[in-house]
Order: structure tokens, then sequence, then C-alpha cells
């Protein structure tokens, strides 16, 4: 074999043959339920946390630059993308180069159901496959692990490369076999019928499994058929069914399996502005967003989903009850607290680059209202809930009716004052509201129905008299305030007026007036008016709400024009982040985003209720 040059992680970085930072939206997302690998149209892996969503990245030049890894398997000489998609209802990846010798495609997954057989817990399998003719190929593996790009102690063995950090430990192995050296990359020659398939496992303080590429391979294809299979349960008669098929797949993939933790993207600092400073780690659980996935899931008859979705919800809060934490890790602890990662360059030069979340020490009101309201649809639906689960929803309604006079940092997590938002008292409404409707099918004494009724209705009255502004007929951002507040579009799923009500179309029309970012866009709330420097991107979850509200107010010919022109502004692989630049339209923030594909959905189940326009 002829030798090879030793060459540095730099010199070989997917950088080099870039020329510039790939869009947020080319990533695709390859994930087993337990972590999640963004992979570009390059066919580099430039983001992987080991061994869960909130690890260490091991590949992380997404915001760590080249130094902190990457995992490239591609042409070896730059070439256009001819095709990439996913493979219809299924978490595998296909990439296709078209080059002057020939055809080269790139399969890749992971495998998320194990289905009791003797695998390592995370499996990472790509192919290369040829068509008319042999075509070149360069794999590239590049391996640094945590905050300072350490790099691994290697040795190879008959069948494998092995890369280990203490008690973590990464095997690479191929078909045809091939010897790879971290950092250095090394030509292959991909010929039809021949194809080059690697597979990476990963051990955390447990034994190093080493599988066959092609036994993986085979796992990878039972696991697109059992994906396939999750998929045909899916209501055929929902609009745009492909794009909600997508989002659902993409929940679940970011659904830790071990816990039912629903993690908001698997990706920290993604800035929600280049060149800005709001670049936070989304790589938590929020209840809040458990909550709005529950009722997505209910909505398409995935019940399983659901109730691991609460159950999770009642093992993360036990050690807080009554209080609600406003997000936990993935094992529903408390994370640790934010910091900056020294010398990350972040996103296209945007830093800072942050892990943990300051968020979590907020009190937020409304949390409690989504938590009763997925309560509720449970109990709706024919679940009955069980006991210890009917105690912990009482003391969340309990909590609520103490303490919903207090001003709260809302849901945008607003990092300045604190203010009574509009938004939170309805949801405070609504946690009373849901809570009565379930004590209907579940003995609770008498006082404590009557208390909750009680504040409910003072509770309306305030937001009545404090909360509307009748020179501009709307419901406001805040007590005393005339700005209007995006996350106030989920107001005519409330039954807290009729959706006809003049307030309610004066509050929708108010929104889609003051906060326009260019149809379909929405600001969440005026920008620049949140305590933080500069601005930020339209907010995409806000659109497909608002999606929700025209379908809810008899405006279903809107509602389904707006919901087919935000479909158009997926990424070509179907999936969002949680912003996007109203003038480029390029993504911006954390990707792919769980709250973005949740409100699609919401926003399907919406306009299939209601009918064609």
């Amino acid at each position: 074999m002829p030798s090879r040059p030793k060459l540095s992680a730099r010199q070989v970085s997917p950088t080099s043959h870039r020329g510039r930072e790939v869009p947020i939206e080319a990533y695709g997302l390859l994930g087993d339920t337990r972590t999640a690998a963004l992979v570009g149209p390059d066919g580099s892996v430039d983001w992987l946390c080991i061994p869960r969503f909130d690890g260490q990245p091991v590949f992380g030049r997404l915001v760590g630059g080249p130094d902190a890894g990457w995992f490239r398997l591609s042409p070896a000489h730059p070439t256009a993308v001819s095709a990439r998609r996913y493979r219809p209802d299924s978490a595998t990846l296909e990439t296709t180069w078209k080059t002057d010798a020939g055809r080269l495609t790139l399969t890749e997954g992971m495998v998320a159901e194990l289905g009791g057989q003797l695998l390592p817990p995370t499996m990472l399998v790509r192919r290369l496959t040829a068509e008319d003719g042999p075509v070149q190929a360069v794999i590239g593996f590049n391996p640094r692990l945590g905050e300072r790009h350490q790099p691994p102690r290697a040795q190879h063995s008959d069948a494998a490369l092995v890369c280990t950090w203490s008690a973590l430990a990464i095997a690479l192995s191929t078909t045809p076999a091939a010897t790879i050296d971290p950092g250095v990359p090394h030509t292959v020659t991909v010929t039809p019928g021949r194809p080059f398939t690697t597979v990476m496992t990963i051990a955390d303080r447990e034994p190093l499994v080493h599988v066959d590429p092609d036994a993986a391979w085979d796992a990878l294809l039972d696991d697109e058929r059992q994906w396939r299979a999750w998929c045909r349960g899916i209501d055929p008669r929902l609009p745009r069914r492909d794009a909600v098929v997508r989002s659902l797949l993409t929940l679940r993939l970011l659904t830790y399996s071990p816990s039912g933790a629903p993690v908001a993207a698997p990706t920290t600092s993604l800035p929600e502005i280049l060149g800005g400073v709001r670049n936070w780690d989304y790589r938590y659980a929020w209840p809040r967003d458990a909550s709005i996935g529950i009722g997505a899931f209910l909505g398409v008859g995935k019940q399983d989903e659901a109730r691991a979705f609460m159950a999770w919800l009642l093992s993360a809060t036990r050690l807080d009850r009554p209080r609600l934490p406003v997000l936990l890790t993935l094992h529903g602890k408390h994370p640790a607290a934010e910091r900056t990662l020294a010398d990350w360059p972040g996103y296209a030069d945007t830093a800072p680059v942050r892990v943990g979340n300051a968020a979590a020490d907020q009190h937020q009101l409304d949390g409690y209202g989504w938590i009763l309201d997925a309560a509720w649809l449970l109990t709706r639906t024919g679940h009955h809930l069980y006991s210890e689960t009917w105690r912990t929803m009482a003391g969340f309604a309990d909590t609520v009716a103490r303490r919903w006079r207090e001003p709260d940092a809302g849901i945008w997590e607003i990092r300045a004052d604190t203010a009574h938002h509009v938004h939170s008292k309805m949801m405070a409404w609504l946690a009373l509201d849901r809570a009565l409707r379930i004590a209907a099918h579940h003995r609770t004494a008498a006082s404590r129905s009557r208390w909750w009724n009680a504040e409910r209705a003072k509770l309306r009255e305030e937001i009545n008299r404090r909360g509307f502004n009748s020179a501009r007929g709307t419901y406001t951002r805040s007590y005393g305030s005339d700005d209007t507040d995006a996350a106030l579009l989920i107001v005519p799923q409330l039954n807290f007026d009729p959706p006809d009500s003049p307030r309610i179309r004066g509050t929708i029309d108010a929104i889609t007036r003051d906060l326009d970012a260019g149809t379909p866009l929405l600001y969440r709330y005026l920008p620049g008016n949140d305590g933080l420097l500069g601005a930020e991107g339209a907010f995409l979850p806000c659109s497909f709400w608002l999606v929700q509200a025209l379908a809810r107010t008899g405006r279903p010919a809107e509602a389904h024009a707006m919901f087919n022109e935000l479909i158009t502004l997926a990424s070509p692989l179907g999936l969002y982040a949680e912003e996007m630049d109203p003038r480029t339209h390029q993504h911006l923030g954390n990707y792919p985003q769980a709250l973005t594909h949740a409100a699609l959905v919401h926003a399907a189940l919406a306009l299939r209720d209601v009918g064609d326009a």
C-alpha cells in the first residue's frame, strides 16, 4: 500500500473544499432516538454528540470550526449534488453526486430500533455505491472530543480503527477493509456492484462492540422497514401528508428513547441572527414542548408516543413538584449553569457558543397550562389518568391558583425584567379550566374545585380588564402594553372566548399586521424589544400557529394558502429550524427545531378538521 502524507486536521477539514459555510438548512438529520448527527450535502458529518443528545461533541465542526472534528464520505474531487432525499417514510438519507466517471451515492442512517439484538446502542452506518463506472471517493475521519477538541488515542485492530478517550471509545470498520488514520484522507475506488460500507459504533463505560459493516447495513435496512410500518398508521386525510410525516419522524428522532424526553433541538448555539449574540443551547427537554408533542401525536393516533411523553413529565418533575421546571436534562435533572466555550468560533463566526441554559432558573407561568391541557387531551381521548398523574396535575393547578398574580418571564424566556404577560395569564386560566374538566372524571375535594373555579373567574376578569386594549381591539403582550405578541395566536384553541368573537378576530388581525415579516412569516414580538442586543429572524412556529388560528376562526382558504406557502420554505429535506431570515429565507437558530415541527403538525390537524377550503 502506498504511503500517505500525514496532514493535520486543519489541512484536511471540510472547510478546505467548501469555500463558504454550509447553510443551516442544507444539513440532513440522522438519528437513533438517543443522539443525532447533522450531515452536509458534501457528505461531512459536522455535528454529533455522544453518547446522548446533550453529551460532548465528537464531530463539532458546525460551531467549533475544523479542529472540532468531522467525518466525511464524498467524491474525491469537489462535485455538486445531483439529488438528495430521505427514502420514503424513513430516516435513511441518500445523497447522489454525478461525477465525470459516474454517479456516486451515499446512503446513511443510524439504527434506532435494536430489537433485542446484541448490538451497540449507537451505530452510524454509511454506504457508498457507484453507477455507470468506478468512482474515486475520499473518507476523512477526524473525531475530536469535547470542549478542548481532544484528539483520540488511536490503534488499529483486525476489525476496526479504535479511538479512545478514557472510558469513551469509538470503533470504525469498513468493507472492503481500509486502513483509516484519524485526520488523514484516504482514497477508495467504488465500483458498480461493490459498495464501500462503514459503520461507526460507540461505547460509553461499557465494552466496545465491533459490528461487521454488512451486518450493520442489514440492521439499518430492517430499521428502515420499521419506520415505514410506523408511518403507515398516520392519517391519509392530512393536508400535505408528506410534510406532516417528515415532521412526525423528526419529532420521534428528537425523543430520547431511554427516558421519553423530547429534546428541543440536537444542536447548541446555531445563531438566531448571523453576527449576533442570540446563540442558545437547546439540547434539553422543555415540559412545554413535551405537552405540545402529546397533542401532535394524539392527533394522528400515536397514543404510545403521547403516553411516553407524559410518563417522562411525571418522572422528570418529581423532585420539583408542585413547581414546574422550565427545562430539564434528558434524565430529568437540572442542567448545569450556562457558560461560554472559549475559542469556539461559532457557526459562520457567530460567537458565543454556549452550553447550559440560564432560562432553567426562570418562572414561566404558561408551562402549567400546556401540561394540564395535554393531560385533558389524554383524558378526553379515553386515557384515564393514573392516581399519581392526577395528583401531580392537581398540584400544578394549585400552584397556578396561588401564583397567577405574579409576573413571569413568559414563553419567550425574556432575559430582562419579568412582566405580566397576557399569554402567560391565559395559559394559567387554561390550567385551571383543564383541571376542572379533568376533576369531573376523578375524585376531587369539592373545596378544591371551588377554589380553582373562583381563581379561574378572577383571572378571566383581570385578563379582560388589564390585558385587552379596547382602542386597538386586541389582546396585548403584557398588561398596559400597546404591543402584540404572536404567542396569542393560540387563543382560539383555548375556549377563553368564542373563536368568532371580535376580540379573537381583532387579536389575529393585529398580530398579522404588527408582526408581519413578509408573508407568510411573523416575528414573535416587535424586534429589539426583549433586552438583548440586535435583532432576530422571523419565528417559524408562530406562522404555523397563525394557520391554526385562521382555520379555527372560519378562514380556511387563507389558512390553506398560508400552510402551502410555509411548506415551500422547508429545507430541501423537509426540515425546519426555529427561525428564518425574512429577506433571504435562510434558516436560523437551532436545527431541526422540535417546536416548529410540532406546530406544523397541529396546523395540519386544524386544516384536516375544517376540511377543504
